[in-house]
């Protein structure tokens, strides 16, 4: 239980200096609008994906994600100096799609609401406010 809590606490702290550093210390033009989103490690602290959403369309998304990699090295040492751990975990980045699944899934709802007033409309049980 107690080893639990220190992931779920180092990988709140990932995402916060994760979240710093692409506020103030990437400089790569590549890297456009990202935000982090989560952080998972392994149990043993050894390794940490960090996921990222990006606005914008494909080519944005691996612009982006091609400058997070190359900055690969910089941001372990950041992280290693933010974080004092024995050892500093080793960082990948997984795009994350759950944002766009979501917007996928309202505009589904929005589009499911819509033809349900169509058909109560042409049944005559429009709304009567």
């Amino acid at each position: 239980m107690a080893k639990q809590l220190r992931i779920e606490k180092l990988q709140e702290l990932i995402k916060q200096e994760m979240g710093k550093m692409l506020l103030t210390d990437l400089k790569d033009p590549r890297i456009g609008f990202v935000t982090v989103t989560d952080v998972e490690m392994t149990g043993d602290l050894r390794e940490a994906k960090i996921y990222v959403s990006v606005m914008g369309g494909s080519e944005q998304v691996k612009s982006s994600l091609e400058g997070l990699n190359s900055a690969l090295g910089f941001i372990r040492r950041e992280i290693g100096q933010r974080i004092r751990l024995r050892f500093t975990p080793e960082i990948s980045f997984a795009l994350d799609t759950s944002l766009d699944y979501g917007d996928h899934i309202q505009k589904l709802l929005l589009q499911v609401e819509g033809e349900n007033k169509h058909v109560d409309n042409a049944q005559g049980r429009g709304d009567e406010n």
